[in-house]
């Protein structure tokens, strides 16, 4: 564990010799480099995947495994990267990681990696990688450039990068997960967005309903990023029998290589991504007190059924939470805000905001037990 970062609590699930899910790997997760983006800014890697569906089963630790980035052409990895903020006497006369602007250049050879130069210890190249990426705000806040804006994030903030040219600013510094998927470049190097599919626009939410923000940037040119939505995201479920939970899908991929297109949430919506693809989502689970004692089996099927996948439900009587579900899926889940229990078929684990799980497979609910709303992104992955 390198001393520079802070650590990343990492839950892993796996299963027990009946089948039942339980808890792999609970700690920091330990394969840490504290300098990989230079000095103060490094990365923390939380599960890495060299073919795709992903593997569900296995003892081996995913998050050990090696890549080169921008990843492994036959699948991805799920990272948290974290720059520290920038201290009030920073001199940038003095700063000896200034790189001027150039014109853009692939960084290695076949790395799928194009770097433009003007980068410091506070911000990185203007770079592009051959990757879609969802990349969410855990703690603290940084700024997305590109050439048309300049957007600065907070926690829970969405960037859905369809293989867009960009740029971070860290002046306060930050934590922020990336689920980087290997993509399909068409038109080789230019990796040019495809389709005149145009983003949806934010949708009307009810009243109490909080927005999960979602960015959406492409290359419409070469060596251009551009920012094409900035919004609410446009699909949110909710469940009338929880009232307060709400369920926003911010990007599908349906097959890997990952597409670039502008838009993808015409897919239909289930909570199993298509074969070889992904689901990206933000979750608000209200307190389970305000719903508890009103929720039975009608209820529930109620809820599967509207979010595509009756087939989810492990409901029972006798099951540990009524909204139980279990899908063919390898999930990236971080915590944004509040508390809440990962319950399993056989433990039941506490995370707080900033904290990381990676759900194998798991027959599994969350379940909030604070008195106030818990909000968790999923980024959920084809398994086999």
């Amino acid at each position: 564990m390198s001393k520079g970062l802070n650590p990343i609590r990492r839950v892993v699930t796996g299963h027990d010799a009946q089948g039942r899910s339980n808890v792999t790997w609970d700690g920091p997760a330990p394969n840490s480099h504290e300098a990989s983006m230079g000095s103060g800014k490094g990365h923390t890697d939380i599960w890495v995947w060299h073919e795709t569906p992903l593997p569900i089963h296995g003892q081996n630790d995913d998050g050990n495994l090696g890549y080169t980035f921008c990843g492994p052409p036959e699948g991805g990895h799920f990272r948290v990267v974290q720059g520290r903020p920038k201290p009030k006497d920073y001199d940038l006369s003095t700063d000896r990681e200034i790189v001027a602007r150039h014109p853009p250049k692939l960084r290695n050879p076949g790395l799928g990696v194009w770097d433009q130069g003007g980068n410091s210890q506070f911000e990185s190249a203007m770079h592009k990688t051959q990757t879609l990426d969802y990349g969410i705000v855990i703690q603290g806040g940084r700024d997305l450039v590109l050439e048309n804006a300049r957007l600065p994030m907070e926690v829970g903030d969405t960037v859905i990068q369809v293989g867009a040219w960009h740029q971070w600013s860290y002046p306060n510094g930050a934590q922020m997960a990336f689920d980087m998927i290997f993509a399909e470049f068409v038109d080789g190097p230019k990796g040019l967005v495809q389709g005149n599919d145009k983003p949806l626009p934010a949708p009307h939410l009810p009243s109490g309903v909080k927005p999960a923000r979602r960015i959406v940037t492409v290359d419409e040119k070469e060596g251009e990023g551009k920012l094409v939505a900035d919004t609410a995201a446009p699909d949110v479920r909710f469940d009338p029998a929880r009232p307060g939970y709400a369920s926003a899908r911010l990007w599908v991929a349906d097959g890997h290589p990952a597409k670039m297109v502008y838009e993808t949430l015409h897919l239909p919506h289930t909570l199993e991504p298509p074969k070889n693809g992904s689901v990206c989502r933000v979750i608000d689970f209200p307190p389970d007190q305000t719903w508890k004692d009103h929720v039975g089996p009608a209820q529930v099927k109620a809820f599967f059924t509207s979010m595509g996948s009756p087939s989810a439900s492990t409901y029972s009587p006798s099951a540990p939470h009524p909204y139980m579900q279990k899908t063919r899926t390898v999930d990236f889940c971080c915590i944004l805000e509040g508390e809440i229990t990962l319950v399993l078929d056989t433990q039941e684990v506490h995370m707080k905001a900033g904290e990381v799980a990676v759900l194998r497979g798991a027959n599994h609910a969350w379940s909030n037990r604070s008195l106030q709303p818990a909000r968790v992104s999923v980024f959920s992955h084809d398994g086999k």
